[in-house]
């Protein structure tokens, strides 16, 4: 049958079964889909899908949260622009002189002029699921020469942490933290924390200050200087770069306590204008600056006062009172009593300060947190356990009692049990012939291998 004849005959043929041309089958190819999603409402059933999905995707989005506070999506882009930056940052100084020194030890006018852009900001406290890697942070540690900080270090770095070091000598040692030299998740910047310092990192434990009453004496201004400016500058890193921030307080907020044992909630009875105030009214001040910026600024922080600690490492004839009994039983001097030897202190383990101060970064709680030893002993009991453990034949003389010092002095920790679940393990008996080990070491230079410190 011909072409012609089946155009004269199109009514004989359905609509469905006509031949067509190709072009006239692909353009209904093209309208088929779009004729089935119109009919018996199947594009609204589309459209109600999606949105559920949708829904369901952001419903199970984790909230990103420094501690307790959600990040904000300018926190995000900070981050990503930081990322960026550090990639740029590492890539330039692959093959510069900042890296060409394996002991990692700068001093902070070298640094001042150059980029330190150290990473993006993590979850800074944040808990780790169980089954998941714990991400490693960038910490930095003021005073982490000295006595307690060089302490703080090893344990972070034991942990996996990259630390940074700030500390400008004063009372801290090198010696302190050589063993971390050529370790690439450790640097040491000369610097005082009077001047300003410009780092990026994840959590900042601000230890930097004269802790004896020796040293914080010798400069007054500079005490409170450091106590005050410095604090401002590390509070004001903290909330540049979002970093949580531990201030290193210390039971000499509460002066000469009329509250015994002194709780967190007790004010304090400081003499404002004595020869240790310089000391005690600039760590009250510190405390304030870290409130004022937490609720004005949502800086993230967290408060330890410190009471009396002791172990490897402490300064010798720093003018503490258990520096100076080891120093002087070692050297067959006599005990050196102030006053009656009545008044009472307590005394700490390093290990367990440490453990307590990173349990209070790491958790939800600000504080401020009595970090010390509830165990209370008198100036005569601690020269007899001194006596105990050096030298039995040991004499103890009587001097006359400095100005401003505390009669009693012993912590309330029931709210770091609480809230921490902290509590110190190690007594006096157990921790002291440790310090004594080091101290022996340093004093007469013996080349015995220093007894590791208890954990």
């Amino acid at each position: 049958m011909s072409s012609l004849s089946l155009s004269h005959r199109r009514h004989e043929f359905p609509r469905d079964t006509l031949p067509q041309t190709p072009k006239a089958r692909k353009q209904w190819e093209w309208t088929r889909p779009v004729q089935y999603l119109l009919k018996e409402q199947r594009l609204l059933f589309v459209f109600v899908g999606m949105a559920f999905a949708s829904a369901l995707f952001f419903l199970q989005q984790p909230q990103h949260r420094f501690g307790s506070t959600v990040v904000d999506t300018s926190k995000h882009r900070a981050a990503a622009l930081s990322e960026r930056r550090d990639i740029n940052y590492y890539k330039d100084a692959a093959s510069s002189e900042l890296f060409g020194n394996s002991l990692g030890v700068y001093d902070s006018s070298e640094l001042f002029g150059k980029q330190q852009h150290m990473g993006i900001i993590s979850t800074a406290g944040a808990k780790v699921p169980l089954g998941l890697k714990r991400t490693a942070l960038r910490v930095v540690v003021t005073g982490g020469a000295g006595f307690v900080g060089s302490h703080l270090v090893d344990k972070l770095i034991a942990r996996g942490d990259s630390v940074i070091v700030v500390d400008n000598f004063f009372t801290g040692r090198k010696e302190n933290v050589m063993h971390h030299f050529g370790n690439p998740r450790f640097e040491l910047i000369r610097h005082d924390v009077v001047e300003p310092l410009l780092l990026e990192v994840d959590q900042i434990y601000h230890l930097a200050c004269p802790a004896s009453p020796v040293h914080y004496k010798f400069n007054p201004v500079k005490t409170i200087k450091t106590n005050v400016v410095g604090t401002l500058n590390m509070l004001g890193l903290a909330k540049r770069v979002g970093a949580r921030f531990l201030l290193t307080s210390t039971s000499e907020v509460y002066g000469d306590p009329l509250q015994h044992p002194q709780k967190e909630e007790y004010w304090g009875n400081v003499n404002p204008i004595g020869v240790r105030s310089c000391y005690d009214e600039g760590k009250r001040t510190a405390e304030t600056l870290a409130m004022d910026y937490h609720r004005g600024d949502s800086v993230n922080v967290r408060i330890a006062r410190i009471f009396n600690t002791y172990g490897p490492r402490m300064c010798i004839d720093d003018g503490r009172v258990v520096s100076n009994f080891v120093a002087q039983a070692l050297r067959k001097e006599p005990l050196t009593v102030y006053g009656d030897g009545k008044q009472t202190r307590s005394f700490q383990y390093v290990a367990d300060l440490v453990d307590g101060l990173m349990r209070l970064m790491e958790g939800e709680h600000v504080g401020p947190f009595n970090l010390g030893n509830p165990g209370e002993f008198t100036m005569l009991e601690l020269a007899e356990v001194v006596k105990e453990v050096i030298d039995p034949a040991a004499k103890i003389e009587f001097h006359e009692n400095t100005a401003d010092d505390p009669h009693k002095r012993k912590p309330d920790i029931t709210k770091a049990k609480d809230l921490l679940g902290w509590e110190p393990k190690v007594s006096l008996r157990e921790g002291l012939p440790h310090m004594v080990s080091d101290f022996r070491n340093r004093i007469f230079g013996d080349q015995k291998e220093e007894s590791s410190p208890l954990e």
